[in-house]
């Protein structure tokens, strides 16, 4: 018997729920080069995006029936953009995971809500308004120029290049065994992204992209501001 995923394309992605966060990863998949089915019950939703990617449909996503006869058990990975309704959200994914969708992407507004997702199939949840509330929150500190923090507690971070450290190797510096972060590249405005070396020096006016522990990387930015 024949695996169900050689038939499925891994480029083509299902898009569930058109508002702020869904519409705006369908289009941004479309920029990259997927084609999208987006799905959404509303039909003013759907008319506003019907020229903006692949195809659009006006569907219950909740209904077995419905996804099957669109042919979304052909694709292999699906977002679900649905926060307001929880009860559609999971009804959602459950339905994606029983259709045969193998890898789901789902919005959740609260951990709660992300904990249920997660034991009816999505197997990754993402929390939009916590962490860019969090990313906002260290901008607006003025210590970092931006800012992503992963899930494990590793960050990376773009900062302004510490006064001690003009003029000097990374080696001479030595970042790592100080503030227990390390310098991945180095930006000037205007040039290239210089990937960091150890012997790489660190020009005055540069901007840091340094990534570790999200505690030391906050603490080392706090000395770049």
């Amino acid at each position: 018997m024949a695996d169900k995923t050689e038939n499925q394309t891994p480029d083509n992605v299902v898009v569930v729920g058109l508002g702020r966060f869904g519409g705006s990863v369908a289009e941004s998949l479309v920029n990259l080069g997927h084609e999208v089915l987006g799905i959404d019950s509303d039909p003013r939703i759907v008319q506003d995006w019907s020229d903006r990617l692949t195809h659009v449909v006006e569907a219950d996503a909740t209904d077995t029936d419905a996804l099957r006869q669109l042919g979304v058990q052909e694709f292999s990975r699906a977002v679900v953009g649905i926060g307001t309704n929880l009860e559609t959200s999971v009804l959602t994914v459950l339905t994606l995971s029983e259709v045969g969708v193998g890898e789901i992407w789902a919005k959740a507004t609260s951990v709660k809500h992300g904990q249920i997702l997660s034991r009816v199939g999505a197997r990754h949840v993402v929390y939009p308004e916590s962490e860019m509330g969090a990313r906002v929150a260290h901008l607006i500190t003025g210590r970092m120029l931006d800012y992503i923090e992963f899930d494990d507690g590793f960050a990376i971070a773009k900062v302004r290049a510490p006064q001690e450290a003009l003029g000097k190797s990374l080696t001479e510096i030595g970042l790592r065994s100080k503030w227990g972060v390390t310098v991945v590249g180095i930006k000037m405005p205007g040039q290239e992204f210089t990937y960091a070396r150890p012997e790489t020096v660190v020009p005055d006016g540069c901007l840091l992209i340094v990534a570790g522990d999200t505690s030391k990387v906050e603490k080392f930015a706090g000395v770049t501001k």
